[in-house]
């Protein structure tokens, strides 16, 4: 199963916190495809939701098939991708995953483990939304943001 709120909070105190800089998790969520239209303080605001939690080796951050509840961004670290148990990806400091959870809580197309400690940014579907509500110009950005990576993904689709 994915890292719920609580299991964050819990998985936060047990491992410890070594703080991200404000300006490096920006420039971190900067990178990501969905926030690429945010700049300033809408930025800042997604910033503020990304808790900062340290894994350890071996600790799964996702499973196939479970629902979709979180955003993973890694900041240090390395996160092995797998499929019907086959490793597809290892992803590394500046890659993300689980970005469509953040818009719809769908099933889990891979499993995520931990190689190794690492520290990663996570974002919940739950805050994320309520953000989206409380801002319509971080909405907009993130609809762009989509619709540029939608068009990216499907090129001969209709504009």
């Amino acid at each position: 199963m994915g890292v719920c709120c609580n299991a964050i909070d819990k998985l936060a105190r047990f491992q410890g916190r070594v703080g991200v800089a404000d300006n490096s998790k920006t420039e971190l969520l900067r990178r990501v495809p969905l926030f690429t239209e945010c700049r300033g303080e809408p930025l800042d605001l997604i910033g503020r939701l990304a808790d900062e939690v340290d894994v350890a080796d071996g600790y799964t951050l996702m499973r196939q098939g479970d629902l979709a509840q979180e955003f993973f961004l890694i900041v240090d670290g390395h996160v092995r991708i797998e499929r019907d148990g086959q490793t597809v990806a290892t992803l590394g400091p500046g890659d993300f995953l689980g970005e469509i959870a953040l818009l719809s809580e769908g099933r889990r197309t891979a499993t995520a483990i931990a190689e190794g400690p690492a520290k990663l940014l996570v974002i919940t579907h739950r805050g994320f939304n309520s953000l989206l509500d409380s801002s319509s110009t971080i909405r907009n950005a993130i609809l762009k943001g989509l619709a540029d990576r939608l068009q990216t993904l499907e090129p001969n689709a209709p504009g």
